[in-house]
């Protein structure tokens, strides 16, 4: 019997993910290994003897914390299926001696739509139009809201510019605007090669914006990044977009607060410290359609990610990376422990 037929299969495991049952990658991992879908909703339905057969495991919206990793006992490598590892223990699987990978390799052009999406209809004062044309009667088109700016004056700023921050000037410049980026990550001369104008740090971004769209990581450095000083270091009037991470923004007393002032026009938020979101002021005036609020906050459920072929793309590229490990060609966007 040849070494190959001697082999034992592989069990990979999948403990969620938002999209249905595992056919995408049951049939990409089909010549190599056989599959444990999980269909957990919390940590806790992750059953450990599952958990213990397994030698890869695939992670998409449950958590995976030390309480898990202590019965990966075969496990050769754990894949998330997102681009974010917040929910994900690295130190408990650094000491289990557990290789981890992400997924940065998709829904690139999705975020960057919507993150743009996002910027000129908030520029536009669409939403705040819609609402207070309802009411809109004896008059109609002497009804334009004011200051309503044109792109080609208009500065945006851009603090991250990795894949999806670059995709976002890249469609950007077409309008004309002025775009400004803070990123202490990249290199000399890739504003050159980018086409931005570079500043030394977040103030002087913040400062000069009208619009400030954040892309980068939540990491030490960035948690909480926007917070009340950070606002009000804001150029008055200035629009916040944000579908990167939730905690980035130092929670939503100061946007709430900002907000009320006029110190920001507008925000729109794909993504929240806590999702689904807890009971917060501000959330009950969104909800609630307010009219100091109306079309000046905007919330999407963290799927700045999805389209149907983001979706398909994210699930085929981490499939594809958990079948390469498993046959010896490596473990492609490593993330090592920090």
């Amino acid at each position: 019997m040849t070494p190959a037929a001697d082999r034992r299969r592989f069990v990979v495991g999948i403990t969620d993910h938002m999209m249905g049952g595992p056919a995408i990658e049951t049939d990409i991992l089909a010549p190599t290994a056989d599959v444990e879908f999980f269909d957990a909703r919390s940590e806790a339905d992750l059953d450990v003897e599952r958990l213990a057969r397994v030698d890869a495991l695939m992670v998409w919206g449950v958590p995976l914390g030390r309480r898990s990793v202590d019965h990966l006992h075969r496990c050769r490598a754990v894949v998330r299926y997102g681009v974010g590892y917040e929910k994900v223990d690295r130190a408990a699987l650094a000491d289990a001696g557990i290789p981890f990978a992400n997924n940065p390799d998709y829904g690139t052009e999705e975020v960057a739509d919507h993150a743009v999406a996002m910027i000129l209809s908030l520029q536009r004062r669409l939403w705040e139009h819609d609402h207070r044309s309802r009411r809109h009667t004896t008059s109609w088109q002497a009804n334009t809201l004011s200051p309503l700016h044109r792109s080609s004056g208009a500065t945006v700023g851009v603090v991250g510019a990795g894949r999806i921050g670059t995709a976002v000037i890249n469609r950007l410049k077409p309008f004309g605007y002025r775009i400004v980026v803070f990123d202490p990550d990249q290199p000399p001369g890739h504003e050159k090669a980018i086409g931005y104008e570079r500043v030394p740090d977040l103030a002087s971004l913040l400062k000069v914006s009208d619009v400030v769209t954040l892309h980068c990581p939540a990491t030490a450095d960035t948690r909480g990044m926007i917070d009340r000083t950070a606002l009000d270091g804001l150029k008055p009037g200035a629009i916040l977009v944000n579908t990167a991470r939730g905690d980035l923004l130092d929670g939503l007393d100061a946007v709430e607060s900002s907000l009320r002032s006029g110190r920001l026009a507008a925000a729109a938020l794909d993504v929240l410290a806590q999702e689904p979101p807890e009971d917060h002021p501000l959330l009950d005036a969104w909800r609630e359609r307010a009219d100091w609020l109306a079309g000046r906050l905007v919330i999407t459920p963290h799927n700045a990610f999805h389209s149907d072929a983001s979706g398909v793309e994210m699930r085929r590229n981490a499939a594809d990376t958990v079948r390469m490990f498993l046959e010896g060609r490596g473990l492609r966007n490593r993330v090592e422990p920090d």
